[in-house]
Parts: structure tokens; sequence; C-alpha cells
């Protein structure tokens, strides 16, 4: 499990992460109209569309927002066009960052990115100064319930799947097109998949030091929190027990 997953299910765990529903719907809208505005309004024959509604779902999202954000993917009038970037660069220790945004204001977002990172002692990079670092990966996550890992693993073991990983949740990791079909699969053997979705997974990590870490986790942080923000992808570990302490 990457280093910042953990640090999300260990706030998790003690309660220290914030509802912020309407900040939430917001990013949620952002992916369900990007997704429809690629491929097909029906989310039977979108893919990408289907994992968002559901994720959309998961975190009670009203059908009518759903709807409305689908309807926005062509171009309802007065709307403006929301489009994604991907931002690449460097955080405090120097460990590797992927940001995905979704925006309607490019020239905002990166100004507003580039300060991020250098208010916390990074830079922002060109494209492909880190994504060698990093791999397109699929990743599942299941509640365990009572299974212990080996018996998890020898369940989740199905074509396409590379690496399990056991915690709460446990993550399977899947090649990228075989997402869906990892995921029905699990389904079909009697797991609970909490989510699924497609992700950067870096292929070489970083251990920030003890008086690092929690600077790069705020950086992190701060980067999620930023409303044109999606997905954030970094290539830094950390030892459990540090983030335990940390949160």
């Amino acid at each position: 499990m990457s280093g910042h997953s953990k640090w999300h299910n260990i706030k998790l765990k003690k309660g220290k992460v914030d509802a912020q529903r309407g900040a939430l719907f917001t990013k949620l809208s952002k992916e369900i109209i990007l997704a429809a505005k690629n491929g097909s309004p029906d989310p039977e024959a979108n893919y990408r569309l289907k994992m968002a509604v559901e994720k959309a779902r998961e975190n009670n999202m009203p059908q009518d927002n759903i709807k409305r954000a689908i309807g926005r993917a062509s171009g309802g009038a007065g709307e403006k066009e929301i489009e994604e970037i991907r931002y690449e660069g460097y955080g405090p220790a120097g460990v590797a960052v992927i940001v995905d945004a979704a925006t309607d204001n490019r020239n905002r977002t990166a100004s507003e990115l580039r300060f991020l990172f250098s208010r916390n002692d990074g830079s922002l990079g060109e494209t492909g100064s880190v994504g060698w670092m990093f791999a397109s990966r699929g990743i599942v996550e299941v509640d365990p319930g009572k299974l212990s890992e080996d018996e998890l693993t020898e369940k989740a073991l199905v074509d396409g799947v590379i690496d399990v990983r056991f915690g709460e949740p446990a993550e399977i990791v899947t090649e990228m097109q075989s997402l869906m079909a990892v995921k029905e699969a699990l389904e079909a053997g009697g797991l609970r998949v909490r989510s699924a979705q497609l992700a950067m997974e870096a292929t070489q990590t970083a251990r920030p030091a003890s008086g690092d870490a929690e600077k790069v986790l705020t950086f992190l942080d701060a980067l999620e929190e930023h409303e044109d923000v999606q997905r954030v992808y970094s290539n830094a570990d950390f030892d459990e027990a540090q983030l335990e302490a940390l949160a």
C-alpha cells in the first residue's frame, strides 16, 4: 500500500479526516464530466464513467447531481469547459509527485499549483520529469473481513492481478486493462469491493528522513485539498509507526 494511502487510512481510523462534502461532490462531478466527455454518456458503455458514477454513489452523491454532471459533458449553454491536465514535479525531500487536475482555467490552476510546490520546498517540473518513475495500474480495495493474509491472497490471485497487499482495506493491484475484469472476479469470489480505480504506482520509492515526513505529508494533503486537484500520486514511502505518531 502506498505511503499516502496508509496515511489516509490511519487518519480515517483516528477520525481526523474532515467531512468536506461540498468539495468532494465538486471533485466527483468533474470526474463524471470528464469521463462522459471522453466517451459514451451511458455508464454501461463507458468504463471510466461507470467507475466515476459508482464512486459518486458510494459517497452518497444525489442522483440529480450525477445526471447534471453527465449532461454538462455535452457542453450546456453558458458552462465553462472542463479539461484534465497532469502536472509533475518534486516535493520536499525530493519526493516525486504527479498531480491530476480538472479545471476550467488552466492558467489559474498552474499558477496556484506552482505556488503550492514552491511554498513547500518543491518545484513544478516539465511533462515527463518524474513520470518515468511511475506505471499505470488498477487498484481494487477490498474488505478482507476475517480472512488471513494467505486466504485473501489465494482468493485474489485471478488473471490480471500483479500484487496483493494485505491491510485494512487490502489493495489488489492489477494490470491497467484488467481492472474491471478483476473487480468482477473478486466480487464473484465473495469479496466485498470498496473501490476500483485507475492509478499511477511508483516503480521507485523514496523514504523521507524522519524530520521530513511531516513536511511531505503536509504538502501532499495541501495538494489534495486544492479544488482543481482530482488525484495525487507520489513515490514517498513511510514507516507505518511514524505515520501513526503523526496522525
